[in-house]
């Protein structure tokens, strides 16, 4: 038996998957210009990715007799195409400390399943951290290698 305080993580998480998922693929269906032609598919396919995260929890979530949460977190959609950036990369920060409070709570408990499936979504998370936070720094910051000079 499980506690209520690790099921409310898992719906906590899924809220947040379900707020994610709806986001990103609404940025790839708004986002514009050329640089917005490179990302739709970014963003498309972490929609699905996050999607996929939320039926996993949502599965974890039945089998420990709990309810999967049908409502998400707040949506935020538009903006410019650093405006997206920016706010994906804070959902991205915030998953992350909430996927290891969760692991934490798993951990503590003894379920070492769902401690597992934590920790390989967590894994996906930084992944896309990683992911949206590189694309930011190459439209807000010139692009530079160290030790490579530019020639004048």
């Amino acid at each position: 038996m499980v506690s209520q305080n690790l099921l409310d993580f898992l719906n906590r998480s899924i809220a947040r998957e379900l707020q994610v998922s709806i986001q990103y693929m609404w940025q790839s269906i708004q986002v514009t210009g050329l640089e917005g032609e490179q990302m739709k598919d970014i963003f498309k396919k972490t929609a699905m990715a996050e999607m996929k995260h939320a039926e996993k929890l949502a599965e974890r979530l039945d089998y420990l007799d709990g309810v999967p949460t049908i409502k998400a977190d707040p949506i935020n959609v538009g903006g410019s195409l650093i405006e997206m950036l920016k706010q994906d990369e804070e959902n991205e920060e915030e998953a992350i400390t909430l996927y290891k409070q969760a692991i934490q709570e798993a951990a503590k408990e003894g379920d070492y399943t769902t401690r597992r499936l934590l920790e390989e979504i967590l894994a996906e998370e930084e992944n896309h951290i990683n992911t949206f936070g590189k694309l930011l720094v190459g439209m807000t910051e010139p692009f530079t290698q160290p030790g490579i000079s530019t020639i004048e």
